[in-house]
């Protein structure tokens, strides 16, 4: 997921605030799960209302459509079961995809371009009714409506017909490449192969929605809810309050604790009131978390000095990446030893100081970052050091032909000038004048992402959508991913068959580690390109309540497991 400027939320990444991801099997091929939410007992639940206060303002509401489960925050997860989901566990155990409405992670074909799921028994909505495998391909199929659009791209290319699909609406047909041969069991029919089709399927355009009770817009205020929770109220940019949902239970769903009776969630505060109220801890704010605001570094520095304080923070690193991304198709970026020059000239250590500090930024020189450490393979192609190596960056330059240096623009999201002023004075020492160029954040993504705009240089950051190397590796260098009227994410517009054939053959591996280390190999393959100079990732810290149990945060997506979360 693409995101240009530092944001101090969960929303739009996929965070791991507990240390690094380990390899580990996904069960992916058609192996049963029964969870291990036990880790947390069902007997530590007491009831009560738990606090959410959130910075989101939840305009766009929850329709199940529209959502990325990665990136709408923890919320989702309390209304939608899915066909896989997250272990609930912390560690990294919980970066294993495992059955939730499925009785397993999927069967595959040979080659992983079918995908066969069959419901549990005794599944049901709030409102009593059966969840039906009709259901789940209605849910999916209403994602693809141009009405509904916002969640995740994959199934759109995935499956055979979704990139010319309009969704059920009207006269449309459906969507012939999900089947559905009996009311317990759904079939997915993709046009390539997909070993990582089961974490797809974990996201909330997987969850079911019955046909009856679709009102298309208008879903998104009151959606049907297949989880523990449903929507008591919800004041859009204000207040959603959640009540349990009757028809639920824990002996179809073992990812879900459900403590709380009820969850009041607060939208649309400031992380400032957000910290100060978690900080103080006082009232209904001991029995409150935020599923999506971090400490700034002040707030971070007073809380790491309070003893007390610091028992109720937890801190760890984002699996992303932020990075400089060359247009290879304009001049000087097309010349690699230019590239290379600028990795050189990096000063990492300046940029993770302008970005707050190592409690808030962890320098790279991979793209895949650490912290998905399954997919991750060290590697330092043109080492800079600490600070930067300006005199190596002039010797490329004059190589390349420029023995007097370079002037280039750089854009940049104005929310975020720190880390594109600290490669200004760096770049400077080897010869290299950056221009700044601050784009406004609602014209960054629009500018950038469209091939016919985008400039030669800008800086970025990239998020997978779960935890594997495929969603990290494939929409920034696989070229039939190159977009030409904008949402475009492969910016080196780099396209290389050899590359492409290479990203096929990981796609059917269907056994997890033996994925990842594939995916550590290409990044590091194609590394050597200098099609991008990764910079740092993102590292943060979170408060909570003083009276909050079990919170842990998840190795998936790096919020409190708010579905296991209790109050005391």
């Amino acid at each position: 997921m693409l995101r240009p400027a530092r944001i101090h939320l969960f929303t739009a990444a996929v965070a791991v605030l507990t240390g690094s991801l380990a390899a580990c099997g996904s069960g992916t091929t058609g192996s049963s799960a029964s969870g291990s939410a036990d880790a947390f007992s069902a007997a530590t639940c007491q009831g009560g209302t738990l606090h959410v206060l959130n910075a989101s303002k939840a305009t766009s509401g929850y329709d199940p459509a529209v959502l990325y489960t990665s990136g709408g925050g923890a919320i989702p997860r309390l209304l939608f079961r899915t066909l896989t989901t997250r272990q609930s566990v912390a560690g990294a155990e919980g970066t294993k995809v495992v059955p939730d409405l499925a009785t397993d992670t999927g069967r595959p074909s040979q080659n992983a371009t079918v995908w066969t799921y069959h419901l549990k028994p005794g599944l049901r909505y709030a409102d009593g009714s059966a969840i039906t495998s009709a259901d789940i391909k209605y849910g999916i199929e209403r994602s693809f409506s141009s009405q509904l659009a916002g969640g995740p791209p994959y199934l759109r290319d995935w499956l055979i017909g979704g990139a010319d699909y309009q969704g059920p609406y009207g006269s449309n047909p459906d969507l012939a490449s999900i089947a559905t041969p009996d009311a317990a069991t759904v079939v997915f029919h993709l046009r390539k192969s997909e070993g990582d089709f089961p974490y797809l399927a974990a996201e909330t355009q997987f969850a079911p929605v019955p046909k009856a009770k679709d009102t298309g817009k208008e879903y998104n205020a009151a959606p049907v809810s297949s989880g523990p929770y449903t929507i008591a109220s919800f004041t859009k940019g204000k207040e959603l309050d959640l009540v349990r949902n009757p028809d639920w239970s824990r002996s179809t769903d073992q990812q879900r604790l459900a403590c709380p009776d009820r969850i009041d969630i607060s939208l649309g505060l400031s992380a400032a009131v957000i910290n100060q109220r978690l900080s103080a801890s006082i009232g209904d704010d001991a029995d409150a978390i935020t599923t999506d605001t971090a400490l700034d570094a002040p707030t971070l520095a007073k809380v790491s000095a309070s003893p007390a304080l610091k028992k109720r923070v937890v801190s760890g690193q984002f699996p992303d990446t932020h990075y400089l991304a060359f247009n290879v198709k304009k001049a000087p970026f097309d010349n690699q030893q230019v590239r290379e020059a600028l990795a050189y000239a990096v000063d990492r250590t300046a940029v993770v100081n302008a970005e707050g500090g190592s409690q808030l930024a962890v320098p790279s020189t991979t793209f895949t970052p650490a912290s998905l450490a399954a997919a991750h393979q060290d590697y330092d192609w043109f080492p800079a050091g600490p600070t930067g190596n300006p005199d190596q960056a002039k010797r490329l330059l004059a190589q390349a032909g420029h023995p007097n240096g370079i002037t280039v623009p750089l854009a940049y999201d104005n929310s975020d000038p720190a880390a594109a002023t600290a490669l200004q004075q760096a770049f400077a020492k080897a010869g290299i004048t950056l221009e700044l160029t601050p784009l406004d954040s609602s014209a960054f993504s629009s500018t950038v992402n469209n091939p016919t705009t985008e400039p030669a240089l800008s800086l970025n950051s990239w998020g997978a959508d779960w935890p594997s190397g495929g969603p990290f590796l494939t929409p920034i260098f696989d070229g039939r991913e190159i977009v030409s009227g904008g949402g475009n994410f492969n910016l080196a517009q780099y396209n290389d068959p050899q590359i492409n054939a290479e990203i096929d053959r990981i796609n059917q591996i269907t056994d997890y580690a033996t994925a990842q280390r594939q995916w550590a190999a290409l990044d590091a393959r194609i590394g050597k390109l200098a099609l991008n100079v990764p910079l740092y990732a993102e590292a943060s810290s979170v408060l909570h309540g003083s009276h909050v149990k079990n919170t842990y945060l998840d190795q998936w997506r790096g919020w409190y497991d708010i579905a296991s979360v209790s109050v005391k």
